[in-house]
Parts: C-alpha cells; structure tokens; sequence
C-alpha cells in the first residue's frame, strides 16, 4: 500500500519530537504490523496554505500519484491564520468568510487535478481548535471544518474527523498547550497550535481504519 500525505506543518511533522513519531510515518508502522506491506510518502511544509499545496502538488508533477493507494490531504490552518491577521490589521469581519470560500475552492481543484491521473482513496481531515477558549477561535475552526465536509461531499472523498478526536484532549494532545486561548500564541515560548507526540498518535489511530480500508488502483 502506498500512502500519500499533502498538508501543511502538521503534516510534515512539526514539533513531533522525531519524523517517525509524525501520523503518516505511524499509519505505515501500524499497517505493518497488521501485515500490510506499506509505506508512506510526504509533500507538505510549514505555512502551506490551501493554495500553496495546490501549486507544490501541480508542479512537483502529478505522475507520481498515479500508483498511490490513498493520499489524504490536510491543510487550511493557515488559510485561517491569514484571515486572523488581517483582522488584526484592520480587515473586515468578511474576510473570514472569502478566506474559507478560496479555501473549498483551492481544495477542490486540488482534489480535481488528482482524480484526473489517480483512483486512489482520497481523505480529507478535518482541523481540531487549538484555542477551545476563545470562542473567535472556535467559530471559524468550525467554519473551515464545514467547508471541507462540504468539499468531500461534492467530491466523494472520506473525512477525518480530527476535531472530534481532540474536542476536550487538547491539553494532553497539543505540544506547549497552556490556557486555550489565542493570547497563547504572543506569550508562549511556542505557538501551541501542533500537536505533540501523542496527539499524532491519536491522528494514526484515527486515520488507521480509513487507509486500511482504501482499495489499491
């Protein structure tokens, strides 16, 4: 089995303590031991948005998705910072609204260029709230969540529910978690937005089923 993981830091193992210890490498180490032969491969780098994975994914070439036998796909968080930095600056509240609109819309053609050289299983995982405190934080994680249930639903591509894996664990599965609050970010040594070793554990475990269950093209 070939697994194929596009995203953004979390992804590419941000703040996991060693690249083993980050979801997509742990997924192929639990799908061997179930005796699956399988390994993992990533495209993904810290700041990615939407729009940013959608171009490394064009230009890197799409002829080497053409053999994968799932590839999940998780970005957006910054889609969403952008947007919080506007507002900071001065944007309009709308700005939230067109940054998750440009969001569903890079997303699916992501999902388009890859359905035209791929059959592969594609899952979409969904983004846990870091900030569970701020209810700002809240409403457009749960907004950037809608929009990507809504892009697997026109699409056919399988969702990861990682919000409801971390609702209520954040503090045991975010690394440097402290109150919950987006002022975290400007007083912590770390922004505690990743998730630590065991928070990509419980992503493995998570996604675990849904690429055991992925057929090969």
């Amino acid at each position: 089995m070939r697994y194929i993981a596009l995203g953004d830091s979390i992804t590419a193992g941000e703040l996991a303590t060693s690249p083993a210890l980050a979801y997509p490498n742990l997924v192929t180490c639990m799908l061997r031991k179930r005796g699956v032969r399988s390994f993992s491969e990533v495209l993904a780098a810290p700041g990615w948005t939407s729009q940013d994975l959608t171009a490394a994914v064009v230009e890197n070439g799409l002829a080497y998705l053409r053999t994968a036998s799932v590839i999940s796909i998780w970005v957006g968080g910054d889609n969403l910072a952008h947007a919080a930095i506007g507002l900071q600056n001065g944007a309009r509240t709308t700005i939230v609204e067109r940054s998750i609109a440009a969001y569903g819309s890079s997303l699916g053609r992501l999902i388009g260029a890859i359905r035209k050289v791929s059959s592969a299983q594609i899952i979409l995982c969904t983004q846990y709230n870091p900030f569970p405190n701020t209810p700002i934080a809240g409403q457009g994680i749960t907004l950037l969540n809608d929009a990507t249930r809504a892009v697997a639903s026109r699409t056919g591509a399988a969702v990861a529910p990682v919000d409801a894996w971390f609702a209520g664990r954040e503090a045991e599965l975010i690394a440097g978690y402290r109150s919950g609050t987006i002022r975290d970010v400007f007083t912590s040594p770390i922004a505690p937005v990743h998730p630590n070793n065991r928070g990509h554990r419980v992503i493995a475990e998570g996604l675990l089923p849904l690429v055991a269950n992925a057929h090969t093209p």
